[in-house]
């Protein structure tokens, strides 16, 4: 159970000293690498010239698949290769947590002084440090802003008024923190126009569209390698990108597929498949849910693409059709490639430290494969994991981060995978495992595990939007969002927090009973995010039921049971209730001095 936050280690670090650093020379800090297959396209232009205006505030918009990424990634290239002296800088935008987290990659990068500080507002920080102009010339690029929501509507302010996260400080939307000065500009990716219109003006938005014809076939020979596979009477190629239409993409993936199986495959024999699948195509839209729904004529050829290649994928590497299916649940960027190798030692020791230390409330399985499919040698399943890798990288599937170590998918490709999982009966099968995966590795959120929180929270918040069927697999998943709202409440994060801990809370009263210990930590943390959110007559009314379980169930001098009293005791500050306050504060005190010592950290906080 977490206790009470007093002064701590987040208090004494923002008191230390930092040591000067040296200013780093402009640089372009981007994820991808530059793309040697790029082809030109007339639309660059145009997004050079509108984002050369001083102060502009550029979006792209267009269908999931069209280049939009790839043509901010080839801008933020030919940006650094015409003004070297500019500064250059990509954010995913997909949700709050990624866009956090990038900005405090650029605050790492141009070394901005408090950075360090885990109470520190890592968005004002960035903010004034692009706002002055002694700085250089920048561009910022935010990607994937397909729902603006979180950047554009304000924040609660927490209970402390820290601005450690995004849940804290005055009530301010993200967007406040995108500096409008003459020498810097921004440039959005999105698929939605309604979106783009909370950031841009109308004028300033750029449709992106498939490309041409000529730029397609360009695309799919240089994918190709220039090989001529004897498929050209009639331009089979030709017909082929029409039914993909023109989508870079489909085409990407539709090469990769090709040269995986040559000699024995054709352009030919793809556009056969593809012509074939119409019944495939239509089965898989009816699976899908209703946003999927669309009139039968409407053109779908990504998601056929995808259909062609995973089924070929399952056919000639099952391995890693089954780390394709457990990636899905994943949220799409920074996927860690520690939870998706096989990781049974720790399963069992992290079962182990559940069932010893419930106490504690720190409940953390693993690997891609399945617990009903038998495990290989440590080493085996290494090399099996990398010819995994290499079968999902050559369909453009997956791309490796430039750290080596997370990987990113299309959202899309998610969709359509989870969308086939269901329609094969195996949704739960993966769930379960991505579930019990991450349980494994998300820590608690003391202050040591912050690091490793951020990195993973994202992902905690896509299981959040998952929950299971299957009992065991739902207490692992509380597990999840136990810790996740245990961080988020260190991070003065009420809204998430609470959130979680309320589902914690109602999934272990079900299957635990009121008077478990894991019941009445998920309880606790409910009435900490009461408190952070300022309701105190809620908190005080789960802080009392938790104190008094506690007492009859574990005893007056129990850890746990000393923490719920403490946590009352801050809530009657809170109110103004102080005699009450200190005489709960007094006992906590005067046991934890018999039990512990006076010198203990328990009795000192």
């Amino acid at each position: 159970m977490p206790l009470l936050v007093q002064a701590g280690p987040a208090l004494m670090t923002s008191r230390l000293a930092e040591r000067p650093e040296t200013p780093p020379d402009p640089s372009i800090v981007i994820p991808f690498s530059r793309d040697t297959d790029f082809v030109e396209r007339a639309i660059l232009d145009q997004i050079h010239q509108k984002c050369a205006v001083l102060g502009s505030r550029t979006a792209l918009v267009g269908l999931g698949g069209v280049g939009k990424s790839q043509l901010a990634i080839e801008y933020a290239y030919r940006t650094r290769d015409r003004s070297p002296e500019t500064w250059v800088f990509w954010a995913h935008a997909s949700n709050a947590a990624r866009f956090e987290q990038s900005f405090r990659d650029i605050a790492n990068c141009v070394k901005i002084s408090g950075r360090q500080n885990p109470t520190a507002n890592i968005f004002q920080l960035v903010h004034d440090w692009l706002c002055d102009e002694k700085k250089g010339k920048w561009a910022l690029i935010l990607d994937n802003v397909d729902d603006a929501g979180f950047l554009v509507e304000a924040r609660r302010t927490g209970q402390d008024g820290q601005t450690s996260g995004i849940e804290s400080g005055n009530p301010r939307s993200l967007v406040s923190y995108f500096p409008q000065c003459p020498h810097g500009s921004i440039l959005i990716t999105t698929r939605s126009e309604d979106e783009a219109l909370n950031l841009v003006e109308q004028r300033d938005i750029i449709t992106i569209g498939p490309m041409s014809s000529e730029d397609a076939l360009t695309l799919f020979k240089n994918r190709l390698g220039g090989v001529d596979d004897g498929s050209n009477d009639g331009d089979v190629g030709a017909e082929l990108l029409v039914a993909l239409e023109f989508m870079p993409l489909a085409i990407v993936q539709a090469a990769a597929y090709i040269l995986r199986r040559r000699p024995r495959f054709s352009v030919r024999k793809y556009l056969q498949g593809f012509r074939e699948s119409d019944r495939k195509r239509a089965s898989l839209l009816d699976y899908n849910s209703k946003e999927l729904r669309r009139d039968r004529e409407a053109k779908n050829s990504i998601i056929v693409t995808w259909q062609i290649s995973f089924d070929h994928v399952r056919k000639i590497r099952s391995s890693a059709a089954d780390l394709l299916s457990l990636m899905s649940f994943f949220d799409r960027q920074g996927i860690p490639d520690a939870l998706l190798q096989d990781r049974s030692e720790q399963i069992n020791s992290r079962q182990d430290q559940r069932e010893s230390a419930a106490s504690s409330c720190v409940d953390d399985d693993t690997g891609y494969i399945d617990d009903e499919e038998g495990s290989a040698s440590q080493s085996s399943m290494s090399d099996g994991f990398e010819e995994d890798v290499s079968v999902l990288r050559n369909y453009s599937f997956i791309s490796v981060n430039t750290n080596g170590t997370t990987f990113e998918m299309h959202g899309l490709v998610q969709l359509a995978m989870k969308k086939w999982l269901e329609a094969h009966g195996q949704i739960e099968r993966w769930k379960r495992q991505f579930i019990k995966n991450l349980d494994a590795e998300l820590p608690t959120g003391e202050y040591e595990n912050w690091e490793k929180c951020r990195a993973l929270f994202p992902h905690a918040q896509s299981a959040a939007a998952q929950r299971p069927k299957d009992q065991d697999s739902l207490l692992d998943w509380a597990s999840i969002l136990y810790n996740a709202a245990w961080y988020a409440l260190r991070m003065g994060k009420g809204v998430e927090t609470e959130n979680m801990a309320v589902h914690v809370m109602k999934v272990r009263k079900k299957i635990l009973g009121d008077e478990h210990s894991d019941t009445l930590n998920g309880m606790a943390m409910v009435g900490l995010a009461h408190s952070l959110n300022g309701q105190w007559d809620d908190a005080e009314k789960l802080e009392v039921q938790v104190m008094e379980t506690s007492k009859t169930k574990l005893g007056v001098d129990h850890p746990s049971t000393l923490t719920s009293m403490a946590n009352l005791a801050s809530t009657y500050r809170n109110q103004g209730r102080w005699d009450d306050a200190e005489k709960l504060q007094v006992q906590v005190m005067e046991t934890r001095k018999t039990k512990l010592g006076v010198d203990h950290p328990d009795t000192l906080t």
